[in-house]
């Protein structure tokens, strides 16, 4: 039988022993909903990526994005999150229709703290809701409601050792590989690159919403 790896933690009492205990303040700066701070948050942001967990028990996270404001704080525990196409792999939405908890991260561009929201997510088709979120005449499929359970503002130090909103720090995109070279190499297409990147083009000109 193989031994153990001695370097490998595998308690929260190992863990503690090297961090220490968690502060007062962090400790106790979780609320179990949305309040005039968080909902400020929320309004002024444009993006967030949601987590939530598969039926094979692997955890997603998906991006979403629209202008600021497009997620709604329709109360004190529930927020709204219109659908918006994409690539038709509706992972999130599937993982959530046999586990419904989700976890949330929104972020403000140029601004280094983050809103981290937990709960659980509830797939709606209700008329009134649809019709609150058009886009060029279009209403969205579904709605998402998220039942809030925790909710905090999480700390800038991330952001900062990042240099996310500083342009100084960005490296060359240039060298950076392409969607269209991941499809064609991880999907194994017939289509070159520079096809698949034409498609991908096109895709974000007319299917937006």
């Amino acid at each position: 039988m193989a031994q153990a790896d001695p370097d490998i933690l595998t308690t929260i009492d190992q863990l503690r022993d090297i961090v220490g205990p968690v502060g007062e303040k962090v400790a106790n700066k979780t609320i179990d909903h949305i309040d005039e701070i968080c909902a400020t948050f929320i309004s002024m942001s444009p993006y967030l990526v949601m987590a939530t967990r598969g039926q094979d028990g692997l955890l997603d996270q998906s991006p979403k994005g629209d202008p600021a404001g497009f997620v709604e704080v329709l109360d004190r525990k529930t927020l709204a999150i219109p659908d918006r196409l994409g690539n038709g792999r509706f992972d999130s939405y599937e993982n959530l229709l046999a586990d419904p908890a989700l976890a949330l991260i929104f972020l403000i561009p140029g601004h280094p703290d983050t809103l981290r929201v937990a709960g659980e997510g509830r797939i709606s088709r209700a008329p009134d809701l649809l019709a609150r979120y058009p886009v060029n005449g279009k209403e969205p499929r579904f709605v998402l409601l998220v039942t809030v359970r925790q909710a905090f503002l999480h700390c800038a130090k991330s952001t900062v050792r990042a240099g996310l909103w500083r342009q100084e720090t960005w490296p060359d995109t240039a060298r950076i590989p392409s969607l269209a070279q991941a499809m064609v190499a991880h999907a194994k297409l017939a289509l070159g690159v520079a096809e698949m990147q034409d498609i991908i083009d096109r895709d974000g000109k007319t299917r937006l919403y």
